[in-house]
Order: structure tokens, then sequence, then C-alpha cells
């Protein structure tokens, strides 16, 4: 039964954890929003002078939050243009897409990214149990996020866009990525949890038929992760109270 309430109990049959990168395991929201603002009021002025409209500018924090957070980067940068009237084809969607990439990694490269407080005392506890632990994102920089947070040590099989190709699967496919990861970390997907943050890795999750799927709600939408197939919904890895797995 799929519930909202803000906790967890991750054991009895699970065996493995799939973890989502972004907003799960490391904070990027601050430093993701900095760079589609970047990229995106030099974008609407130039649209605002062309059109002769009013130009409406980028807002990190509530812009960020409705359209973006939880969501990829080509699916958030698509609805937000929509609500400004601004119909883009994908070849223009995928330029502010690779900017934003391009100015997001430089931000990280300079100041570096962390990992939630709570994310280290989770992974250490499920893993003292003897739970699987895979890091998995359809993003092609998650492997360098994990990297530089300190955190790639903590993993079983990591899988990001960029080892896609390898396994023989579209850049973006969630679906495939995660259970390449139940694949490689000898789970089947039945015993499997998967954690997310991303709308479309958690709708993937449930339609895999994992075990579990844990919605990561920190940017308001604990209606809808629910909808997209959530069991429950926390707004932090410490909601999650870790039980004994079943052997």
């Amino acid at each position: 039964m799929r519930t909202t309430s803000h906790h967890c109990v991750l054991g009895g049959d699970i065996a493995a954890v799939i973890f989502g990168v972004d907003g799960v395991l490391v904070d990027t929201a601050q430093t993701s929003a900095t760079a589609w603002k970047a990229v995106l009021d030099p974008f609407l002025h130039s649209h605002a002078a062309v059109y002769e409209t009013e130009c409406r500018f980028f807002d990190t924090a509530t812009d960020y939050r409705r359209h973006m957070q939880g969501r990829t980067t080509l699916v958030g940068v698509r609805e937000y243009l929509a609500i400004c009237e601004i119909p883009l084809c994908y070849d223009a969607l995928r330029g502010l897409t690779a900017r934003h990439e391009e100015l997001f990694l430089m931000a990280i490269r300079r100041r570096g990214v962390k990992a939630f407080a709570s994310t280290v005392t989770v992974l250490h506890a499920v893993r003292l149990r003897g739970v699987r632990t895979a890091a998995v994102s359809a993003n092609r920089y998650a492997a360098e996020l994990l990297r530089r947070s300190g955190l790639a040590g903590l993993f079983d099989v990591r899988l990001d866009g960029l080892d896609a190709a390898g396994c023989h699967l579209p850049a973006s496919s969630d679906l495939g990525l995660l259970r390449e990861a139940a694949r490689r970390m000898r789970t089947p997907p039945a015993r499997t949890a998967v954690i997310e943050e991303n709308l479309a890795a958690v709708q993937a999750a449930r339609r895999a038929g994992f075990g579990l799927v844990v919605g990561v709600d920190r940017g308001g939408r604990s209606l809808l992760l629910p909808e997209y197939g959530a069991d429950s919904v926390i707004t932090d890895l410490s909601d999650l109270r870790i039980g004994e797995p079943v052997a």
C-alpha cells in the first residue's frame, strides 16, 4: 500500500538498494538552479526583445522547485518554457541543457559538492547489514559527483548516462539502468529497493517491479511521487528505518 507519510522501513526481504544521485545522495539543487539562471535569463531577455514581449526572469527558488527539481534537465526546461509560452524544438532544448551541464560542472569543479548529512550514515548502516548498494543516474556526470563528494567507495555498483552506451541502452534510459544495476548486484528487482527523487526514475522503478520504491521529496512533490509509483515518500534519508534483511 502506497503512503505519503514521511518515514519508511527498509528491511524484510530487501537485499539491495539502488540510490539516485542528485537530490538523494548529493546536494546539487542550488548549484543547478544557479546554472539554470545563467542559461535562461539571457535567453529569456533575447526572446522578449525579438518578440517585443515582457521579459520574465528565472527564479532560482520557486521556478527551480516547481519545474526543475526531481525532473530530467530536458523535461524540466521544456515544462518551464511552456509556462512562459515559449515552444522550442528538441535541438534547441538540448542546446540549453548542454549549456546548463557545462556551467553546472564548472561550478562543481570550482567549489565542490557535498553529500547530504544523512547519506553517509544510511549507506554505512545498510552495508553493515550486508545489503548491497548501487548509485544510478541517467545524468552523464553522476560518477564525478560521487567521486567529488567522497561517496564513490560506498557502492558495489555505479552507473550513469556515460555507461548507458556500454550497456546498449539509450542515454536517458532510467528503466534500463535500474535493471542493469540490479543485474550487476545479482539481486532480482523484487528484492531490490529504489530510492529516488527523479519522477521518471520512480516511474521506471515501479514499471520494472522493484520490491520497494521510495520517493525523496525535497521540493514539495509529496502528491506527485505516489502518482508516479512511490510506495513511500520521505523528505530525507534520515527518515529511513533500517531493519534486518531476510537471508
